[in-house]
């Protein structure tokens, strides 16, 4: 059946006599006797009055919008799945890119140091400056600030400059001449310290040829791709989001007025067919809602919802429940209520005796503490006793004179 809400044209939060005056105006409307050329007319009358009898029920609208929002919340679900799906597509699209730069890296890096080999230290030191880090690698295909914050990219850009910064000043040399004295030149960070000393003689000293610092060795391939695609995958998923839960499964128990007193085990039916056993506790009465966690709905890819069970009591003869105190109702003789009595009054335990005071109205009630429900912290509720002011079952002539005499004042 289609949406029983879109079929009357009226939001989900209408109320009943909205729902009621929408479908009187569409049975009005599609009613086959006014749409006689339509063979569909009584189709749509039909769907019109289904939507109705859905809806115009508080139960089974309850049973519809519930059904509605799990069968949306497994939508979203799947179009979730379907968005990681063509991430991880892209994904696997931009490491294989990654994985291509990468090689032709290598080839450079082998190429450099094949001309390092032949060239000498000057090769080394070239060879040196086209090394290039992973996370800079990323930067250059994807850009410096593409899946990053600006703090990060200005951080990688300094960290960038700074190592071209140490990589020139390793090939910078000052040749130092002097006459009859040695001279010491400062070395530059990250570089080996270079002397020159004059010659004999007075002449002009020639600098020595200058040794660079060892090259850090690079690690091999498979720990290069692992980094490379650790930070391809970084930058593209961002910051992992938690999987959503499955939505919280609703359910009613109802349960006999003994079963709160002696807390009793109770098994509740669920829509899908379970059911679920579960223990009263001190604190739960008439319209408490127990949480249970992990026995709601279940969802591929999803942690599990919980179940809510909502208690009723059913109807009892003797008692009826307010809280966690227990009402019951006393009837009493006008002479009891006007001079006083003891009387009997049955509780949950049996009968104990009560005592009425002089002048009690049908307004007034007795309360016997602790003969309620079992509350928190080991207390219980109390017993209301309402009292009730009855006559005789037939008219009793003195009482009709002081009747008369009260209202009239003195008779004769």
């Amino acid at each position: 059946m289609r949406d029983p809400y879109s079929l009357l044209g009226v939001q989900k939060d209408a109320g009943p006599d909205e729902i009621k005056a929408a479908w009187r105006s569409k049975a009005k409307t599609l009613h086959p006797d006014h749409n006689r050329d339509d063979p569909l007319a009584s189709r749509r009358f039909a769907e019109v009055g289904q939507a109705y009898e859905v809806l115009k029920d508080p139960e089974r609208r309850r049973r519809y919008d519930r059904a509605l929002e799990t069968q949306q919340t497994i939508m979203q679900q799947r179009e979730a799945a379907r968005q990681a799906e063509e991430r991880a597509r892209a994904a696997r699209a931009n490491a294989e890119r990654v994985m291509e730069e990468l090689a032709r890296a290598n080839a450079q890096r082998a190429q450099a140091q094949n001309q390092a080999h032949d060239q000498g230290s000057s090769g080394a030191s070239t060879m040196g400056r086209d090394q290039e880090s992973p996370e800079d690698m990323i930067n250059r295909i994807f850009g410096a600030g593409q899946g990053a914050g600006p703090a990060s990219a200005q951080a990688g850009g300094s960290q960038s400059q700074a190592r071209s910064q140490a990589q020139s000043q390793t090939h910078s040399q000052t040749p130092g001449a002097s006459q009859g004295k040695a001279r010491q030149a400062p070395p530059p960070p990250e570089t080996t310290a270079e002397t020159t000393a004059s010659a004999p003689g007075g002449a002009e000293a020639k600098p020595e040829t200058g040794q660079t610092a060892p090259q850090k060795p690079q690690p091999p391939l498979p720990l290069q791709a692992i980094e490379l695609l650790t930070g391809l995958m970084r930058r593209i998923r961002g910051n992992p989001t938690p999987p959503e839960k499955a939505p919280d499964l609703l359910a009613t128990a109802t349960v006999s007025l003994n079963d709160l007193l002696q807390l009793a085990p109770v098994t509740v039916s669920l829509s899908d067919g379970r059911d679920v056993r579960f223990a009263l506790e001190a604190g739960m009465t008439d319209g408490h809602v127990i949480r249970l966690s992990g026995q709601g709905l279940r969802i591929p890819g999803a942690p599990r919802g919980d179940l809510l069970v909502t208690l009723k009591v059913a109807r009892d003869e003797r008692f009826r429940v307010e809280g966690f105190d227990l009402h019951t109702v006393l009837p009493i003789s006008l002479e009891d209520a006007v001079l006083g009595t003891e009387a009997e009054v049955e509780t949950p335990g049996g009968r104990v005796p009560v005592s009425i005071p002089a002048w009690t109205g049908s307004d007034q009630s007795v309360r016997i503490e602790r003969l309620g429900l079992h509350a928190s912290a080991g207390e219980r509720g109390d017993l209301v006793v309402e009292v009730r002011v009855i006559l005789w079952e037939k008219p009793d002539p003195k009482v009709i004179d002081l009747m008369r005499h009260m209202r009239y004042g003195l008779f004769v």
